[in-house]
This record gives C-alpha cells, structure tokens and sequence, in this order.
C-alpha cells in the first residue's frame, strides 16, 4: 500500500469537496479548482474525510495512487490557506514593477522584460525591500510554475550571484580568475 496515498485528507470547516464522473471539485474559502484522476482509483468520501484507494497493485496504479492523494491535498490547502513563493532579485539596476496582471522586469538587457501573470496569480512587491517579490495563489502548480518562468528570465550567475533566485536557495560561488593567479 502506498505510504502516501492510503493516508486520508481531512476535509476543514467551510471547505465542500464534489465527486462526480472521475472529477473532483473542491471549493473554500478562498475559491475553487478541479481535478481529475485515473480509472482504477477510486475517491470518495466518508466522515468528512476525502478516502482515496486503487484496485490492485500493479505499478501503473501504485504510482497514481499517491499522485492523486497529493493533489486533492494541495487542492484543500490552496483554497482554505493558498500558497506562495518568495524570490529575490539581486544586481545593480535590477528591478522588478507590478501593475495589474503584467510584470516588468528589468535584469541589465537592453530592453524592459514584460511577463504576464495568469488567471489566479497575483504579485506583492515588498515594502521594506524592493528586491523581495513573492508570487501567491490557489493552485500549487499555477504559483510554482509562474515562479519558475520569471527566475529563468535571469538565473544566478555563480561569480556575483545576479539574478533572480528563490529566498531559500543556495547559489554556490566561483572564485573567478584571481584565484588562479594566486
């Protein structure tokens, strides 16, 4: 049995969850997503707890038995709590612009980058400290994927560390030419 898929998922207080024709719904507080799952697991609902189960052991099933567990979990906290991911930007004249849906960034091209966000994503430039920008939302996946798309705009360089990284991310240094004269 899979150690993560046999595990249920406690269904919070405001938070419904719909099943119906391989197709999950679940919908809180903070708005609503869908997913659907493979035949041969079965998801239903007893105790306000969301029960996931496969019909036998072969590894096709095994491996979407978790998968769909992980996601109807993601699904109940991205509506009950969201989600986010900081990023820094770090070099001289780098800066980043929020209006709207559009973002601008600007990371020592010749021209401004423009990245528009997506339904459901929303940007907070902080305050205090220009260079610390955060991306949030419902959907584990959309806020990820955002975050991913505008740290490949400029990824840390190893010599300065200019660029765009995750709060939490470790950029291992080069020492550059003059430790080879040395």
């Amino acid at each position: 049995m899979s150690r993560i898929g046999k595990l249920p998922i406690k269904i919070p207080s405001g938070v419904t969850v719909d099943i119906k024709d391989s197709v999950v719904t679940v919908k809180g507080p903070k708005g609503e997503l869908k997913t659907s799952y493979q035949s041969g697991i079965t998801v239903k609902i007893e105790d306000d707890k969301v029960i996931i189960t496969r019909v036998n052991d072969e590894k096709h099933y095994r491996s979407f038995h978790g998968l769909t567990r992980a996601l109807i979990a993601n699904m109940i906290t991205g509506v009950t709590e969201g989600f986010e991911k900081k990023l820094e930007i770090k070099g001289i004249g780098y800066r980043i612009a929020v209006s709207g849906k559009k973002v601008t960034l600007n990371l020592g091209f010749s021209h401004p980058i423009e990245h528009q966000l997506p339904e459901g994503i929303e940007m907070e430039i902080s305050k205090e400290n220009k260079s610390l920008f955060s991306v949030k939302g419902i959907d584990k996946q959309a806020v990820g994927e955002v975050a991913a798309q505008l740290r490949a705009y400029r990824k840390p360089e190893p010599y300065k560390g200019k660029g765009i990284r995750y709060i939490d991310e470790y950029v291992a240094m080069k020492q550059g030419k003059t430790a080879a004269k040395a």
